[in-house]
């Protein structure tokens, strides 16, 4: 099963109107992690299932957080700032707890990282208009195959960038 994360296009719709057309045949979810500065029913807002308010989101129809089972695996979707991850991932692993989530998808500070912990995968898939760390506008790929997860960092051309990508191994 594959889930497509973005976050922080900053209302540049080109980078997410490109990547949707290129892998929305080939992911089972496409998860938005705010701050895209459009309406929640806006066009090119449709595609994302999962989708969610950051600080620059003026709609108040996107939820703050939002938790679901896609594949059978739990996703939980924020933007972040709320949660203080410019600082720590504490208040987010609590929150993974919580919810039971596989999949902690997150944005706000425009760095793409991953952690991997207890089996919780914990994603920002860093800024597909605005990055800040590295300075490669990014958007990932999250895939389940049998006793692996694997997350595919790639750039806004649509291009792998292997040295974010990172393949962990789940415990029974």
């Amino acid at each position: 099963m594959k889930i497509l994360v973005v976050s922080d296009n900053h209302s540049s719709s080109e980078e997410l109107q490109n990547l949707v057309r290129r892998h929305q045949e080939e992911v089972e979810c496409m998860v938005h992690c705010g701050d895209s500065e459009f309406d929640y029913d806006d066009s090119r807002m449709t595609s994302f299932q999962l989708r969610v308010r950051g600080n620059c989101d003026f709609d108040t129809r996107y939820p703050e957080n939002v938790a679901e089972t896609v594949g059978g695996k739990t996703v939980f979707a924020t933007h972040g700032h709320l949660y203080g991850v410019k600082m720590n991932l504490m208040n987010l692993a609590y929150k993974a707890e919580e919810t039971g989530a596989d999949l902690v998808c997150f944005g706000h500070s425009h760095e793409a990282t991953v952690h991997f912990d207890s089996n919780i995968l914990f994603l920002n898939p860093g800024s597909i208009s605005l990055p800040r760390k590295p300075t490669i506008k990014t958007y990932a790929i999250v895939e389940w195959v049998h006793d692996e997860v694997q997350v595919v960092f790639y750039d806004h051309q649509g291009e792998r960038v292997d040295e974010l990508t990172k393949t962990y191994k789940l415990s029974s």
